[in-house]
C-alpha cells in the first residue's frame, strides 16, 4: 500500500515527488510512467526556456508560480549541477500598432513584479543589432535550462529518499473506492491513499478513468521548430520574441537560444492528428476522432480560423514561415534555417469553447488531478508541486501520518 502515487514522469508529476517527500518524509510515494523514460513528452520537447512570468494575468496561479518557479528552478540547478544560463530575453515591437501592445506587456510585467526595463531602438540595436525593432522590452530573469536533466536531478532525490519511480507502467483503470485508489497497470495493480494526476497530454482520460467528470478536453497542439545553421547564430544574442497576439494563446514564433548551443526558431501552433503527434506524418484516430466529435474544440476553432490556417501554411511552407522570422531578424535567408525538433502542448479546451489560460488543479477526496499545465509549466514545475503537496486534503494527511507511525512502531 502506498501513501502517494503520481501518475505521470514529466517534471511536474517528479516535482510533486519531490514536494511530497519533503512534506511527508515518512511517506511510501511512487511515480509510474508509461515510457520507458522520464520526462519523454512535453518536458523533453520543449524549448528549455525559464519564464519570468510578463505575459500572465497579474494574480493567477501562471503569474505567481512563474516568478517564483524561475528563483527555485535556477536554484535547483546550481545546487544540482544542471546547465543553465540566464542569457535574458527582448520583447520586440516590430510594427507601429505593436507599441500600444508592448506598453500594455511592460504594465503588466510591472503588475507582476518583474524587473524589466522598456528600451528604444538604438538601445534594442546595441543589444541585439541584427534585430528590427521599434522598441522593446527587456526582461534580464529570462533564461535557459537542460528540463531533462531537472527531471533526472528530480527522480534521483525522491529515490535516494525510498521513494520509487517506475517506468514502461502504463495505468490502463482505475478504481476509486473508499479510503483506497488501485490502479490496474500493464505491470500489476498499486494501491494507494491518494492519487495524483500530472498525465500531461493524457490527463483528461486519466481523471475520467478514475471517475472524474470535468467540462474541459486535452485538445493537442504541435509547435514546430527551425534551427539555424552553426554559421548564422551569431544572430541571436538573447531569447529574441514578438510582441504576442492578446487574443491567441501562443507567443508567436521567436528565436531560442538552446542549452547546447543551437539557436532554436519556432514555434507554430498547429492542431496535432495525435496526442503524441510529432510529425507531421502521426496520426490517431481515437485521438483524432475526440477532438473532432468535441463541440468545445469547434467553439474555438471557428473564431479563430483565421489565426488556425496561418498556422497550417507556416507548417507546410517553409518561406511562410521564414517570412514570420523575418519580421524580427530580416537578414536571414531560407538557407539559413534547417528543420529540427517539434513538441505538443496539451491545452485543455472547455465545452463551450474556451482555452483554460490558467494552471487548473481539481482536488477530490482520494484524488487531485492536473488538468491544465502549458507553458510556463517547466518553470514553474517546483512550485506547482509544492503548492500540490499543500493542497493535499487533511484527512489524507491525517491517514498517512497515522499508518506511518504505526509502521514505525511495529
Amino acid at each position: 500500500m502506498y501513501d502517494f502515487i503520481i501518475i505521470g514522469g514529466g517534471i511536474v508529476g517528479l516535482s510533486t515527488g519531490m514536494a511530497l517527500t519533503k512534506k511527508f518524509p515518512h511517506a511510501k510515494i511512487a511515480i509510474i510512467e508509461k515510457e520507458n523514460e522520464l520526462a519523454h513528452h512535453q518536458t523533453g520537447h520543449n524549448s528549455g526556456v525559464i519564464h519570468s512570468g510578463i505575459y500572465y494575468k497579474p494574480g493567477s496561479f501562471k503569474a505567481r508560480f512563474a516568478k517564483e518557479g524561475n528563483a527555485a528552478m535556477v536554484k535547483f540547478c546550481e545546487e544540482n549541477g544542471i546547465a543553465y544560463d540566464m542569457c535574458g530575453k527582448v520583447i520586440v515591437a516590430t510594427e507601429k500598432e505593436e507599441l500600444p501592445l508592448l506598453h500594455n506587456l511592460y504594465e503588466r510585467g510591472i503588475q507582476n513584479g518583474l524587473d524589466i526595463s522598456k528600451i528604444n531602438q538604438g538601445e534594442l540595436a546595441e543589444i541585439e543589432p541584427y534585430v528590427k525593432g521599434l522598441g522593446a522590452i527587456r526582461v534580464p530573469s529570462c533564461g535557459i535550462a537542460d528540463y531533462k536533466g531537472v527531471s533526472y536531478a528530480l527522480a534521483h532525490y525522491i529515490k535516494e529518499r525510498g521513494g520509487e519511480v517506475h517506468v514502461g507502467t502504463k495505468a490502463e483503470r482505475i478504481y476509486d473506492k473508499k479510503d483506497i485508489v488501485t490502479i490496474e497497470t500493464n505491470k500489476g495493480e498499486f494501491a494507494t491513499r491518494f492519487m495524483i494526476n500530472c498525465a500531461g497530454l493524457h490527463s483528461d482520460r486519466i481523471a475520467k478513468k478514475s471517475g472524474l467528470i470535468t467540462d474541459m478536453k486535452i485538445v493537442p497542439f504541435r509547435g514546430e521548430y527551425y534551427e539555424l545553421i552553426p554559421e548564422r547564430r551569431h544572430l541571436v544574442k538573447h531569447l529574441i520574441y514578438p510582441v504576442p497576439n492578446p487574443d491567441f494563446p501562443f507567443l508567436g514564433v521567436h528565436f531560442t537560444r538552446m542549452i547546447n548551443g543551437e539557436v532554436h526558431a519556432g514555434p507554430n501552433a498547429v492542431l496535432s492528428f495525435k496526442r503524441e503527434g510529432y510529425t507531421k506524418k502521426d496520426f490517431n484516430l481515437k485521438d483524432f476522432m475526440e477532438t473532432m466529435t468535441y463541440a468545445g474544440f469547434w467553439k474555438m476553432a471557428m473564431p479563430n480560423m483565421k489565426e488556425g490556417m496561418k498556422e497550417m501554411v507556416r507548417s507546410f511552407s517553409k518561406q511562410s514561415f521564414l517570412k514570420s522570422l523575418q519580421r524580427l531578424i530580416p537578414d536571414l535567408t531560407e538557407k539559413d534555417i534547417v528543420p529540427t525538433h517539434a513538441g505538443v502542448r496539451a491545452q485543455a479546451i472547455t465545452a463551450n469553447g474556451n482555452m483554460v489560460d490558467d494552471f487548473c488543479i481539481i482536488t477530490g477526496i482520494n484524488a487531485m488531478h492536473i488538468c491544465n499545465a502549458p507553458s510556463p509549466a517547466a518553470t514553474a514545475s517546483l512550485k506547482i508541486g509544492e503548492a500540490i503537496a499543500d493542497q493535499i486534503p487533511d484527512s489524507v494527511a491525517d491517514r498517512v501520518s497515522s499508518s506511518r507511525i504505526s509502521s514505525l512502531r511495529a
